[in-house]
């Protein structure tokens, strides 16, 4: 089957784009495995008039209102490879099926690659966040950990006492903290704790302990981690598109990457911030970028 734009992946970017085609009459195969990363959530934060709701009930509402454009195909499969034609691009999904289009934008999102400690994953979504932009005030002015070994801590930990005075940064025995950075952190009265965090307790999704391997604990009653977040699938090998120190693909402002005909939305083109609503910005405008460039060139050809 051929179409106008192919939109590897379903997230907010993914529909957002799919949506403003669909309305600018563009074919669009929008394919997407039904795998969201924020499935583990209970409700999702800081989108206008969505702020709250559950993120199967955003998947629904978003995919009911995409689909009323009859020129937008959901594909639920999985794009495996992709390769540039002639006339454009084959994809070629997981189930088999290969279908063709003119242009590609890639929202492939990302997956989080949670600490391996004991405890995290039972949590995770609950009491345990990443961004606290989506989840802080739901923890406001509770003692809070922050979990992470990576260089962003220092900024997580300032951040987080925006939503409460009573935390605790766990480094897990690296050193990403420098020694000025931990004199600033404990002038605020941030503990830091480097012993390797052993395991986290609690109760129905609720954390309680966090316990170190030295056998000591502290109470806390929510927290954040810092996963390192990977890109679903990698196709800069075939497109030629680039990544950026980041991990994510770089583009410019309007989602083009380097390689012709091919554009790049929401978490896996810039990693962080990761939110809803920026995301499904930045599929808009993949979309109207793909419908500019689009113009004119059928002008150029007139």
């Amino acid at each position: 089957m051929y179409y106008d734009v192919a939109i590897i992946g379903g997230g907010p970017a993914g529909l957002n784009a799919a949506l403003v085609l669909g309305r600018a009459r563009r074919n669009v195969a929008l394919i997407d495995n039904d795998k969201p990363r924020n499935a583990v959530t209970h409700s999702s934060h800081g989108f206008i008039t969505r702020d709250g709701i559950k993120p199967a009930e955003f998947r629904r509402i978003a995919y009911e209102e995409v689909l009323r454009y009859p020129s937008v195909q959901h594909w639920k499969d999985e794009a495996v490879d992709i390769k540039r034609t002639t006339d454009g691009f084959d994809v070629r999904t997981v189930t088999g099926e290969t279908l063709q289009a003119r242009r590609i934008i890639l929202a492939l999102g990302l997956r989080e690659e949670l600490p391996a400690i004991e405890g995290v994953k039972e949590l995770y979504g609950k009491s345990l966040f990443v961004c606290p932009f989506c989840d802080g005030w739901e923890l406001r002015d509770t003692p809070l950990v922050l979990l992470s070994d990576l260089p962003a801590a220092f900024h997580a930990a300032k951040l987080l006492l925006n939503w409460s005075k009573d935390i605790v940064v766990c480094t897990n025995g690296g050193d990403n903290l420098s020694e000025e950075q931990r004199r600033v952190l404990v002038s605020r009265g941030i503990r830091i704790v480097d012993t390797p965090v052993s395991r986290l307790e609690g109760h129905e999704g609720k954390l309680e302990r966090v316990y170190f391997a030295d056998g000591t604990f502290v109470e806390r009653s929510g927290g954040f981690i810092g996963p390192a977040q990977l890109p679903n699938a990698r196709f800069e090998e075939a497109l030629g598109y680039e990544m950026n120190s980041a991990g994510a693909i770089r583009t410019d402002e309007m989602g083009r990457t380097a390689a012709p005909g091919v554009y790049a939305a929401g978490d896996s083109a810039y990693v962080m911030p990761s939110q809803l609503i920026l995301a499904a910005a930045s599929g808009s405008k993949a979309a109207m970028a793909v419908m500019s460039d689009w113009l004119e060139e059928e002008w150029r050809e007139a």
